[in-house]
Order: C-alpha cells, then structure tokens, then sequence
C-alpha cells in the first residue's frame, strides 16, 4: 500500500487555520440562503480541517453583527408597534439566540458564535476596536473629514443609514434599495450623490448636515490591491467571481453621463478639475468623465448640478468610513479632540472575527484541562503568522469589503497580517428567483425546512450546487405552492403533492439513506454472530488483513481526488467524489456476495468463506474512509457509524491514519487486529434517515 509519505500530487495545508462566516444581522433570523450558501460551506471545511490539521489546529467562528443602522430601524419600529418591550441589547440577543439555535439544528460546528455586543465577546472586541483604530490613527492612516449627514427636520433628528431610502447612484447598480451611503448590493457613495431621498420616519426630503468623522485612505492602497489582484490571477484555489469584483473597484474614479447632457457638459467643462474624456461608442447611452483622483471626481459634482447634468459614479476606491455618530455602535477612542464617536459597522465587522477568536482562546486558557485548548492561545499565531490560514465565506454581495477593504486594512495596520482567502458564493436562489420575503412565494425560514427534511439531507443538496460558479435555484418540492394541474375532484393540484414531481432536495439525501446505508448495514451485519451460521467471519469483528491491492489504489485516487477538490473550495466536486466512491464499494459488495453464494451453493465453504473474507475486508476499509471523507458533509451519520465501530472519534476521522490501513487504525487503539469487536446491530439499522413526512 502506498504510504502517506509517497503519495504524490497532495495539496500543502497551513499548519493552523481560521474559518470564518459571514455574520448576519441581528435583527432577523437566519434564512436558507445564508444557512445554505454560507455556513454549511463553511461548516463543512472546517470539519475538514479538524480532521486534516487536528481540531487543536483550527478554530471556526462567527456571530450575530449586533451594530448598524437596520438593527436601529428594526428595534424602533418593533418599540413603536409595542411587540418588543426590552433594550435594544435585549433585541438583538433574542435574534442571536434564534440565529444560534437554528445553526446548531443544522449541526453547523462553530467554536464559538458570538456576538459583538454581547458577552463573552463584547468587550475583546472593545478592545479589539480600539487597538486598530489607536494603530491606524498612529500609521497615519486616518483622516478627519466633514461630510453631509441627512437630517430630517420633521422628525428633529439625524438619520442613520436605514432610515434614508432613494435610488442607487452607481452605473450599472440594478439595486431596488439604496440608502444614505450604501445600497443593499454592496456600492458605496456619498450622501449627496443619492438619488431621490426620503425619510423612513415622515416620508419628508430630509436636509444634508456637515458632520465629523474619521477615514480611512483606501484609495492610497490603490497599487498594493492591484498587486493583491494580479497574484490572485495566478491562484488557482481563488473564485474568478472574487478576483473579477475587486478589479472592478479598482478603476479610476469616473461619472458616467447620458449622452442626451453632452451640450451642457459642454458648457461646464472649463469648470470642472483635471479630467479626461471617453465618448459612448454607439454614440447613445452615456460618456465617461475620468479624473486622477477621488476628490477631484466630487469636487465636479456641484458644478455639474448646478448646472442641470445628472450623473452616476463608477466604482471606485474612496475613504472608507471609520467612525459614525449614532449611539448605538462600539465606542471609539477619542481623536483630535472628536469623544463619542463610535465605529462605523462594517469596519468593525471586518475585523469582529480576529475578536471572536481572542474570544475563544480567552476561553480555552481559562479552562482546566489544558487538552481542550487550541494548539496556540497567542491570537497573533492565528491571523499573523505565515504558519497560519484565514478562510472567509461570503455571499458575493461582500466581497468589496473583505477582498478589498480588508486587504488595505490589514496592510496599513503593519502587523504582518495574513491575507484572507475569501470563499465568496453566488446567491442562492428560491425556485428560480431571489429569496424575497416580499415576493408571491416567499421563502421559508431556514427553520422551517427542518419540518419537512433532515439537516443532513438539506446539507448534502446545498453542498452539491456549486454555489462557486453561479447562482443556482433552490426548489425544495415540499414547499413548492405551484398548481400544475388537477385533482380528480377538479381541485387544483400543487406541485408539492403531484406523486409525478421530482423532489431535487431529495437526489443526495437517497445516497445517504440507500448507498452510504446499504454498505454500512452490509459490513455490520456479514460480521454478527448468527447461530446456526457456517461462516467463519461472523467473529463480531473487522476481519484482519489488507483490502486487495485495486481496492486501496481506487480508494486512494478518490482521496486524492477530494482533497484537491477541497483545497481549490469545489465542494461540489468533493461530494460527487464520495458518492462515486460509495456507490464503487456498493457495486463491488453486491458482486463479491453473489460470487461468495455461488461457492457456498456449489458446496465450497472454503472458497465462500474466502471471498467473503476478502469482500469484507474491501468494504470495511471502503466505509472507514468513506466515512471520514463524508463526516463534514454529514456528521451525525458518519459519527454515528463510528461509534458503532467502536473506535476514538479522533483516531477514527483523522487524516493522519487515512493513508494507512483498518489494520493500522486498530493497532493505533491498542488493539489486535482481526480481534476489535464491533457493535451487533438491530435489523434495518438506520444510520441515515428519512424525515418523517417521507415515509
């Protein structure tokens, strides 16, 4: 048997690694498409990981984003209508103990998902606020700047972000909702620039005030991200969807203007700062007005309105706000004599993930057991050293601000920080369109679906869509309201009870419950005792000895096969290797037990006893690595086939023993081989299930 040394073609790994999830708002639970396209991605490489690096080696977090003006909006509209009584803190942890528990339904494994309002994160990720934006303003890398805030007379007051609505002033931005400097695609823009604002509070056009804040020099970092772009375009593990994104944020800054404004932009030119021109190549459309930077680009915004031009910018590396002046926020240390400041959500959030990690490590180092710990407790050995890994799953929504604010970040706070892999999924859509609690068939909460399906069912059809390479429909047939036709009453029929509709849902949920089920059943029951049985390996034990050679070398390629599959984050490719390899040792059981009843019908006990040694010695070997190549796919199954083998659950799933032999692994527990007894099971042994309602 090849060892775990000569194998060639393997993927190098860090020696510790990061996972980490996007982090939902805390004014919501959590719906499929950020169960199913963020966290059981995640969940499912980092259980890898445990098993590829040891769990001492990775840590997964994640958490509640408690902060932002949609929690402020949320929690006064619940306040005004009188269905929620409590602080503002006590809002948000109601959602983040909804958030969590819908995770945990799932068997999503996070060391820690925490809140960065709440304890026991709160206050590292203080700390955490305060030592970055303490180390940015000391680098040099912050500025003071006067911006427009809206405020709406009417109401008396500031409004945050969520409580200004209008259209977004991005070219190109198909977004429905834009508010005061972002709309809900991602784009950034300043105030001033949106277009046809309103008040959420009276429906007023609200007043744009100067207001202090702090930011960011983005723009100065401009020629390290394209450095960062153009290493990612020889990285083969990096999602075109990402790499493509960024490049589009690092175009000079420019106004597109429809041509129908030519002639008075005409007029106003000479007004305007330095500035090139690109005329529409069709003649119709818009014209695009580039400038060398960022501010002369909005100093020609008052000209061109007071001049009567309209326009919309291009995406374009602009100060990234800091700081904010809304209450509800993490505190800020006072600057230029500016006190009450609080950070801005989405900075905080990017690095909300470093806290949650200090957090667990804080932890760890109170326990008792010193076994339990992580293998460094240093918080620097994680995210700063070249030993070390940091993977973020993201919708594709995100990626401006982890691929490319986040990159800056890291490099102005000169910490040696390693870059973060962004793993960046296309939107997961709901029977073919976008989830919308809005629409005419609104989705189901996440939840939900766990009345009609099991987690792991749900976890195998997300993890089989490839959400790498496109938005792909989710279409559950249990939920799906579309009449197709009628009863024989004349009724109308709807899809989810028409016998003749497909369920998708259901295509990788039959592998678990007939193939991976059949051939775990298959080596539990040949080895149990039976009286009256003539056949020598009912021992009650995994026979001894070796898989036949063509066995360990088709096993070993399909090893192979999902590692490279999960080290360049095609997890779809990793499942479809697994279910190839269950569906071979199936196909290989069935074969070898008719060959074993054709020679104990002919009367050769030796030779039947013989083929079914060697049958079982294949198939055992085939589960054991099946098994741990499924377990972050589906954990509650393949752990439960190993408690059944009664083998160390770390043992058992560790890549460390993968390479060797089922020999190897019973001598690693201490055992002799040919004598390690397993569990004698009832009949019909379900170690996958169909929910309920299936049956």
């Amino acid at each position: 048997m090849a060892s775990h040394e000569t194998l060639e073609g393997r993927p190098s790994w860090p020696k510790r690694a990061v996972i980490t999830a996007g982090m939902p708002y805390g004014n919501k639970g959590l719906h499929f498409g950020h169960v199913g396209g963020v966290f059981i991605p995640a969940d499912f490489y980092a259980r890898f990981l445990r098993d590829r690096l040891g769990a001492q080696n990775v840590i997964f977090v994640s958490g509640t984003d408690c902060f932002g003006s949609p929690i402020m909006e949320g929690y006064r509209r619940r306040k005004e209508a009188g269905t929620f009584t409590g602080s503002i803190k006590d809002y948000v942890q109601s959602y983040h103990d909804d958030q969590a528990e819908t995770l945990a339904a799932f068997e999503v494994s996070c060391d820690l998902y925490a809140g960065s309002a709440l304890e026991p994160a709160a206050k590292i990720h203080e700390q955490m606020t305060a030592e970055i934006i303490s180390r940015l303003y000391d680098q040099g890398q912050l500025f003071k700047r006067s911006t427009k805030q809206f405020f709406d007379p009417s109401a008396n007051q500031f409004l945050n972000g969520r409580q200004v609505l209008g259209r977004c002033p991005i070219q190109g931005c198909r977004s429905e909702k834009a508010y005061a400097d972002e709309c809900d695609l991602g784009h950034q823009y300043e105030p001033e620039e949106l277009i046809a604002p309103k008040s959420a509070l009276t429906g007023e056009v609200p007043e744009l005030v100067p207001v202090d804040n702090f930011y960011f020099d983005l723009p100065a970092f401009l020629g390290c991200l394209r450095e960062r772009v153009a290493a990612l375009a020889d990285d083969e593990t990096t999602r075109s969807v990402v790499r493509t994104t960024m490049e589009e944020w690092l175009l000079p800054p420019r106004l597109h203007i429809q041509v129908k404004y030519r002639e008075l932009f005409e007029e106003l030119r000479s007004k305007l700062p330095e500035h090139t021109l690109e005329e529409s190549p069709d003649g119709k459309g818009s014209f695009v007005v580039s400038f060398p930077s960022w501010r002369e680009r909005d100093q020609a915004h008052e000209p061109l309105r007071e001049g009567g031009v309209r326009f919309r910018s291009g995406k374009a590396l602009v100060p990234f706000r800091i700081t904010g002046n809304i209450d509800w926020g993490v505190p800020v240390p006072t600057l230029e004599n500016s006190s009450g400041l609080t950070c801005w959500v989405w900075p905080e959030s990017l690095w909300a993930p470093i806290s949650f990690t200090r957090t667990v490590l804080a932890l760890d180092a109170e326990q008792a057991c010193p076994s339990s710990s992580h293998a460094q407790l240093d918080w620097h050995a994680w995210w700063c050293s070249p030993e070390a890994k940091i993977f973020q799953f993201i919708g594709q929504d995100n990626i401006y601000f982890y691929g490319v604010a986040q990159s800056a970040l890291w490099d102005a706070l000169g910490w040696n920080m390693e870059p973060t892999t962004v793993v960046a999924n296309y939107h997961l859509l709901y029977q073919g369109k976008k989830a919308s609690s809005s629409s005419e068939t609104p989705p189901p909460p996440a939840r939900e679906l766990l009345d009609r399906y099991t987690a792991e069912q749900l976890r195998a059809h997300w993890l089989s869509l490839g959400l790498g390479e496109k938005p792909v429909s989710f279409s559950p047939k249990a939920f799906d309201e579309r009449v197709v036709g009628k009863n024989q009453d004349g009724t109308p029929l709807r899809a989810c009870d028409d016998k003749r509709v497909i369920d998708p849902v259901l295509k990788e949920g039959a592998m678990l419950t007939g193939v991976f089920n059949r051939l775990a059943r298959s080596c539990f029951y040949a080895v149990a005792p039976k009286e009256g049985s003539a056949s020598a390996v009912r021992t009650g034990a995994i026979p001894a000895g070796l898989a036949a050679q063509e066995v360990v070398q088709e096993v070993q390629a399909s090893m192979l096969a999902f590692e490279r599959a999960m080290h360049s984050f095609e997890l779809h490719r990793a499942l479809a290797t697994c279910d190839e390899l269950l569906r071979r040792a199936n196909k290989r059981w069935s074969d070898a037990a008719k060959a074993t009843q054709d020679a104990k019908s002919s009367g050769d006990q030796e030779r039947a006893d013989e083929l079914g040694a060697a049958a079982l010695r294949d198939a055992f070997y085939e589960l054991w690595v099946g098994s741990v190549l499924m377990h972050g796919i589906v954990p509650q199954g393949t752990e439960l086939i190993c408690e059944n083998l009664r083998f160390d659950p770390e043992l058992f799933f560790s890549w460390d023993h993968l390479f060797g032999s089922l020999d190897d692994l019973v001598t690693a527990q201490g055992e002799v081989p040919g004598e390690h007894l397993i569990t004698t099971l009832p009949p019909r042994f379900d170690f996958f299930r169909k929910h309920e309602s299936q049956f």
